[in-house]
């Protein structure tokens, strides 16, 4: 995208969203979130962006999988290659796939050896809610947050007593899903598990042929399906001495086909099992003892011939305190300990490597500047020290107005897989590391809620492969500009959220004079992001009735660095239907891509056509 396309689309978009929205409107209030700053506060008094999905915005959506509700969030962009159960990538803010960091439940989750999460073995009804938070928080998380923090909450009691809730469904490509649960809620204690599973028989999930796509060989026009069977169960206690103690366990299991010519199927395992302990030994004084351990497993097969096995162990604990130095300042102190283990069928020169992080947070007010500081410091038992630091300020312009300004530096590890892999690998790779700046200004007027940030980012060291020697290397740079405008309202009962998101992703390779290879794509489009995204939501209540639609429209991208595979543009339509028996029973129903778009997200991998999927739910 043309950078003098920037001010254009930006004015585009608010002239239609104003020109839609001039009505008054009611507005909820905005959620606790913790993500942002290791403590809790409310989305509107949070510096950073940030964007939380609950419980009821996902069964209000009828989303189905994690990247079907992921897609469209402002600064969010999803590449999946071939639908449910395959390989799932979410970059941030035209960051890496792997410049992300994500944690279930307080616990730093993905793979050790690939640097990913594989968010397609999530399953969504074992989730509460989502803390999506945009930007870099190295120095206050460490590696990998360098496009920012998603952070996964499984379902908890909610205070209302022993409650069931179940539910059945559905629909095209051979689909059924189920679900059931229990929980409990009390003054003190709470209780929830919960378990689902699915099962599809897919469709072609590669369009490639025996000259290019999917690493194949041969055409493979065949159905690849996907199975998962998963559950959950998450408790906590408060004692009469203000002691709180929260546990909980996460497990995936799953099975998944595909077309490739060296494997074509895998089966893989996600677990995470963590606690945390809170209590205040005095007034200005509160404890957070964390810790826990994640885990993910992948078999690989060629038919029913067993290929390799990738196991990761990822071991975490983390103690922070906060101090309220007076009702306007809090000042954080943290300790975090990692350890990571790789077992492979692969031989690893190294199979573990630990990391000890300190970091300091001081959040304060004063005279109505908001302020929130933070440095942090990393040793890596493989690459040594890191100190990276943020810096976040806030100005309310009026009332309802406010103006705000971030920076932040961060850094991504390189995974066993770059340092360590049989033959292919680098041991003297350095970190990557990136500078981030934000500008943006927010408010609630009677017109809706709304949001406009700038935002530039600058990556060194970035980690590429070499053909001539066949490894990893810390060779190229990137420039990432963006804008995300974001806008909700309700008019006359109709809900409406729009959003509207830009990227500029330039890849800024240095040139060598001493080889002519060098800088050869400076200048072109990283590869995979969406250079425009919009997307439309809304939703209406007719008594016992329930309607909305979703329009998601995606530029184009590329799918290569040298810029010569070219994805286009796609307008995808889903209309949703409820249908409430009574306070207990419901029937949903969703048409997904109404008018049967062909687009690719991945070269050579489809996407769903028309589909339809339909759920009975039980729920108190």
């Amino acid at each position: 995208m043309q950078k003098y396309r920037f001010p254009a689309l930006i004015a585009l978009w608010l002239g239609i969203t104003t020109s839609i929205f001039a009505a008054n409107a009611d507005h909820q209030e905005k959620p606790v979130i913790v993500t942002a700053t290791r403590t809790a506060q409310t989305a509107d008094a949070a510096l950073a962006s940030v964007t939380v999905i609950t419980r009821k915005d996902i069964e209000r959506q009828q989303a189905r999988s994690i990247q079907d509700l992921f897609r469209g969030v402002p600064g969010v962009n999803v590449v999946n290659q071939g639908g449910a159960g395959k390989a799932t990538f979410v970059q941030m803010r035209g960051t890496e796939s792997d410049h992300v960091l994500v944690m279930i439940d307080n616990i730093k989750v993905g793979s050790a050896t690939s640097g990913t999460t594989a968010f397609e073995n999530i399953p969504i009804e074992q989730i509460d809610r989502i803390e999506i938070v945009r930007g870099p928080r190295s120095s206050l998380y460490g590696s990998e947050a360098i496009g920012g923090v998603i952070h996964i909450f499984t379902r908890k009691g909610d205070g209302t007593g022993l409650k069931q809730n179940f539910g059945f469904g559905g629909g095209s490509f051979g689909t059924l899903e189920g679900s059931t649960g229990l929980s409990y809620g009390g003054k003190q204690g709470w209780f929830n598990m919960t378990a689902s599973g699915i099962g599809t028989q897919g469709f072609n999930a590669c369009t490639g042929s025996s000259s290019a796509g999917c690493f194949i060989n041969e055409p493979q026009p065949d159905r690849d399906g996907y199975r998962n069977v998963a559950g959950s169960a998450r408790a906590g206690y408060r004692f009469q001495n203000g002691l709180e103690i929260d546990g909980s366990f996460m497990q995936s299991a799953g099975k998944s086909q595909f077309d490739g010519s060296f494997t074509n199927k895998t089966v893989l395992m996600q677990q995470v099992l963590g606690g945390t302990a809170r209590y205040s030994p005095l007034d200005f004084w509160r404890i957070n003892l964390i810790g826990g351990r994640s885990r993910e497993d992948s078999d690989n097969f060629l038919g029913t011939v067993f290929q390799d096995r990738f196991n990761t162990i990822r071991d975490t604990i983390s103690v922070l305190n906060d101090f309220t130095v007076n009702p306007n300042q809090l000042l954080t102190i943290g300790m975090d300990y990692q350890k990571d283990h790789v077992r492979s069928t692969q031989d690893f020169t190294v199979h573990s490597r630990n990391n000890w992080g300190v970091f300091a947070q001081h959040q304060a007010t004063i005279a109505k500047h908001d302020f929130q500081l933070s440095l942090r410091h990393d040793d890596n038992q493989q690459y040594g020290s890191r100190v990276t630091g943020g810096a976040g300020w806030g100005y309310p312009l009026t009332e309802n107005t406010r103006l705000l300004f971030n920076f932040g530096s961060a850094f991504k590890a390189p995974t066993f897989n770059e340092l360590y892999y049989p033959f292919s690998s680098n041991p003297n790779l350095r970190p990557e590391d990136s500078r981030s700046y934000e500008f943006g200004i927010r408010g609630k007027t009677d017109l809706g809620n709304w949001s406009l940030n700038l935002f530039e980012t600058h990556i060194k060291h970035l980690i590429a492969f070499d053909a001539e020697t066949f490894a990893p290397v810390n060779v190229d740079k990137a420039r990432i500009r963006g804008f995300e405008g974001i806008f909700s309202t309700q008019i006359k009962g109709w809900q409406f959220n729009t959003n509207l998101t830009l990227l500029n992703p330039e890849d800024r390779s240095s040139i060598n004079p001493e080889n002519p290879l060098s800088g050869l794509n400076r200048g072109n489009t990283l590869p995979r992001r969406a250079e425009q995204s919009f997307r439309l939501d809304t939703d209406r209540q007719f008594g016992q009735y329930a309607v909305g639609a979703m329009l998601l429209v995606e530029g184009q991208r590329y799918d290569n660095l040298a810029n010569t595979r070219k994805l286009d543009s796609y307008v995808k339509f889903d209309l949703r239907a409820e249908y409430i028996f009574n306070r207990h029973w419901r029937l949903q129903g969703r048409i997904e891509n109404l008018f049967n778009e062909r687009y690719e997200t991945a070269a050579f991998y489809n996407q769903p056509g028309r589909n339809f999927f339909a759920m009975v739910r039980y729920q108190p």
